[in-house]
């Protein structure tokens, strides 16, 4: 397999695994924007993600040593993602049968800033990992 399919293949896997937590734990977890604590818990779940795509950028670049790697994952996951969540909130009725269009809207407000963590976090380990270097070679 080549490195760009195992890239896929993890974007696959990232975003198959956002989808399921939202079809299985979606209407207990989503609150609707004009809820009291829509932006607590928005904030929580943002939180969690970032937290997750850090773990996972760090497993990815574990398996994929290039030195660009964190970029390719961010950009290609990101790409990937976005292409199929246009159809799971398209088909949103069937997707997420459960969900309220409130929740919905809660949905696609969490996958808005997740997308750019999506894009930041593996952007700030790249980088991150960068210095760390420079500073190794410096010494």
């Amino acid at each position: 397999m080549n490195k760009l399919s195992f890239t896929v293949l993890c974007a696959l896997f990232v975003w198959a695994g956002a989808t399921l937590f939202f079809f299985l734990f979606g209407h207990r977890v989503l609150v609707e924007p004009a809820s009291g604590h829509y932006w607590l818990t928005l904030l929580l779940l943002e939180i969690g993600t970032a937290v997750l795509l850090y773990v996972v950028t760090l497993l990815y670049i574990r398996f994929d040593r290039k030195p660009n790697a964190a970029i390719k994952f961010a950009v290609c996951g990101t790409a990937v993602g976005l292409f199929l969540d246009t159809f799971s909130v398209s088909y949103h009725s069937s997707v997420f049968a459960n969900l309220s269009e409130g929740q919905v809207i809660a949905f696609t407000a969490w996958m808005s800033c997740a997308y750019a963590l999506y894009i930041t976090i593996p952007l700030l380990v790249h980088y991150s990992k960068g210095i760390k270097n420079e500073r190794k070679s410096f010494l």
